[in-house]
């Protein structure tokens, strides 16, 4: 593994936005992390001065490219501010312009990005693609689907989100890396992802604060870059998979597994074991074998593993294609 060294603002964002996005299919989900990483990379050489302004902090300032940028393995960067920067000519644009066209770049362009990313991210030890859960479902085995996705090594994730959330919900002073990650995480509606429901009201009266108080907040947290139909369509998906792991939610997918596939996977077993232990390692060789990292927190009738970071229940299950098929369901553990 590559020595680890500090990671910079788009790196990091980086790895929260992309962290179990599938990495071989652009989702409405990943087009709005991407859209928001792209802009992350102009914050980014703006705070290193690799963007000048006539008054650095004051919005009316326009901003052109630094004649020396640093890019060095940071190949993404150079990609973000060529492709920024041919649309600017000798405009000499101001900081929300180019935090916007960066946010709307074409498709191909974003996925060329996304691969720069992910690779640097690969090459640092900080990112891997490994096989969605998705593709140890008896069905879509079958049918030879590939879905992959993105993981980020627990412990490093783990540093970089609880670091920022105590430095937003604790008193204190915010750092302008702080600030601009906040603003990263509300624009692509991943403020859900980090902070609970009652946090994210303190995590509200924190913005206007900083809005007030933080020349770099009061700059930035006025512009919006998002979609409204994209987020619309990622809130949707939220609510969905709030709702199934519900008691009820629950209940109904154990039932209707179509419901939402990605939160019922069947895995079949040659055996009908008896043994729960049985059963459970022969699903534990079935996800180890696919590159899935698998710890047992509850053993007995209905075990609880942890899959990747994500709990669910082995509920002893079969279905009927021709034959009856024996094996186990993989549902969301519903929170207590």
């Amino acid at each position: 593994m590559a020595e680890l060294k500090e990671l910079t603002l788009a790196q990091r964002f980086s790895m929260i936005a992309l962290n179990a996005q599938r990495s071989n299919m652009m989702t409405t989900v990943k087009k709005i992390s991407l859209r928001t990483i792209a802009a992350a990379v102009i914050l980014e050489v703006y705070l290193e001065d690799g963007l000048t302004a006539g008054a650095k902090g004051h919005i009316e300032g326009a901003v052109v490219p630094g004649k020396e940028i640093s890019t060095g393995d940071l190949a993404y960067r150079e990609l973000i501010l060529k492709a920024v920067g041919s649309k600017a000519r000798d405009r000499q644009p101001k900081l929300p312009w180019w935090l916007k066209k960066a946010s709307s770049l074409p498709k191909r362009t974003l996925a060329r990005f996304e691969l720069v990313m992910a690779k640097g991210l690969a090459d640092l030890g900080r990112m891997e693609e490994i096989p969605n859960l998705l593709g140890c479902d008896m069905f879509y085995e079958s049918a030879g689907v590939s879905i992959k996705e993105y993981r980020c090594p627990i412990d490093e994730y783990t540093r970089i989100t609880e670091g920022f959330r105590a430095e937003i919900l604790e008193e204190g002073p915010v750092s302008d890396d702080a600030v601009c990650l906040l603003w990263l995480l509300r624009e692509s509606g991943c403020l859900p992802d980090l902070f609970s429901r009652n946090e994210l009201d303190l995590v509200a009266t924190r913005i206007g604060e900083l809005d007030t108080s933080h020349s770099l907040a009061h700059m930035i947290f006025p512009i919006q870059i998002y979609r409204g139909w994209e987020i619309a369509v990622k809130d949707a998906l939220r609510i969905k998979r709030s709702f199934i792991r519900s008691t009820v939610g629950t209940g109904m997918l154990f039932l209707f597994p179509l419901l939402d596939r990605s939160q019922a996977v069947f895995i079949e077993t040659e055996a009908w074991f008896s043994n729960s232990k049985q059963r459970l390692e022969a699903v534990k060789n079935r996800l180890e074998a696919q590159g899935h990292v698998f710890t047992v927190l509850k053993e007995g009738e209905i075990p609880t593993i942890k899959i990747d970071n994500l709990v669910y229940e082995v509920v002893p299950h079969y279905v009927t294609v021709r034959v009856p098929i024996q094996g186990v369901r993989l549902l969301p553990k519903r929170p207590i």
